[in-house]
Order: C-alpha cells, then structure tokens, then sequence
C-alpha cells in the first residue's frame, strides 16, 4: 500500500532529541484525528524506541538516529526508528520483559512498552551495523458530527 503522507528525519543521538522526536510523531499522527489516548501511546512509544538508539546504539559516542514516518489511507501510521549503531546480538532476549545491557538505572521495559502501545513492533538488527524498530497503529475513525 502507497503511503499518503510520509516524512523523514535525521537527528543526533542526545537525549534532548527524545523529546523533539516524541513530539514530532505526535504533530505528524495528529492528520488522523486520533484520540489523547492514542496520541499518548504513540508518544510513549516513539520515546522507548529513540531512547533505545540513544543509550544502548551508542552507548560510548554521539550517532545518528534516523525517524521515518507513513501514514496509509486505512489510518494506520508507521513509524520506522533506525540506527547505526552496535546492533542487538540477540533479539529475543533483549525483548524479554527486564533484560537490558543499559546498566542498573534501565529497567528493560523498553520493547515491551512499545509492545503494549502499537498493534505491531518488529525489530530488525546486525551486530556493528544497527537496528532498525518499525512500529505500526491504526488510529480509529470517530464519527463526524
């Protein structure tokens, strides 16, 4: 299916571009009049998968994080987080609820929060070339008043 609308963003991997990215698929998901609630899951979401990039990607360097996001004409929106970082050896585990390589002050809810807030999260990744989280939601239609 061909996108309607689609943009692409390139930015640092510092933690204040979090909160710009946060915001940035908020503006863009908003074409769909989506509900606060959805808004807020597709934030939440959005923040756990930059956050991934910024301290487990690149955890001794400063690198890139690339966010492209779609939105289709069944309302649904997708948001592609990529890095190039280090890469995940193991995908399943680090999708295991907990488990994390960010050191004690992580708590290893990151996949598993994008997981309850999207209808769907794949993880591609090679080790020492990056990763690459698609997250995908469709917005519900409200009725037109």
């Amino acid at each position: 299916m061909k996108p309607i609308n689609e943009v692409k963003m390139t930015f640092p991997s510092r933690s204040a571009n979090e909160g710009f990215a946060r915001t940035a698929a908020a503006c863009f998901a908003a074409q769909l009049d989506p509900t606060l609630d959805e808004v807020n899951d597709i934030k939440t979401a959005v923040s756990e998968a930059v956050t991934n990039c910024i301290v487990h990607a690149y955890p001794d360097a400063l690198g890139t994080v690339t966010m492209r996001m779609r939105l289709f004409g069944d309302n649904t929106l997708e948001i592609v987080v990529h890095d190039n970082g280090v890469g995940i050896a193991d995908i399943e585990q680090a999708r295991t609820p907990l488990y994390t390589t960010g050191g004690t002050d992580r708590s290893g809810m990151g996949f598993t929060i994008m997981e309850s807030f999207m209808d769907s999260v794949k993880v591609r990744s090679r080790l020492g070339k990056g990763t690459t989280v698609v997250l995908r939601r469709r917005i519900s239609r409200r009725a037109q008043g």
